[in-house]
């Protein structure tokens, strides 16, 4: 049984070591994004290998007060977002402590899963936070790669 503080050092370790990712903001409008990290992703185009799971990052300030947010994230292929499931959408379950305030800075943190089935193929990742009034907190893009 491997001790919870050792859990927690490896992840910070983990986190430490993730370079920031160069992103696309897709419409930020009630937040700003100040870093974006996905780990493991040594280069991009993200290498996502299928049956894997990888921890998403994003150190973000708001512009408004909003009592909770919610995660949206899509595969964009040909210009068409296809919506893609993530464990928690909640942000408020995902770093964020609740209710979310002007001018504070937020660690947002999830996982994306890579399911086994989807297909091997390029696209674009898009990852939106959106607040209480279904505004964009924040909107990133990123150029990923599935891989067996």
């Amino acid at each position: 049984m491997v001790p919870p503080s050792a859990v927690l050092l490896l992840a910070l370790a983990a986190a430490a070591l993730a370079e920031p990712l160069r992103f696309v903001d897709c419409g930020s409008k009630d937040g700003s994004i100040q870093e974006v990290n996905v780990s493991p992703c040594p280069t991009q185009p993200c290498q996502l290998v299928k049956g894997t799971s990888y921890s998403i990052n994003v150190t973000f300030s708001s512009k408004i007060e909003s009592q909770g947010s919610k995660a949206k994230v899509y595969g964009e292929m040909l210009h068409v977002d296809i919506p893609f499931p993530i464990p928690e959408p909640d942000g408020c379950k995902s770093g964020i402590q609740c209710p979310i305030q002007k001018g504070h800075s937020y660690s947002y943190l999830n996982k994306l899963p890579v399911k086994s089935e989807y297909p091997s193929i390029k696209l674009i990742v898009k990852w939106e936070l959106v607040d209480d009034q279904d505004q964009m907190l924040f909107c990133w893009k990123i150029p990923v790669q599935i891989t067996s």
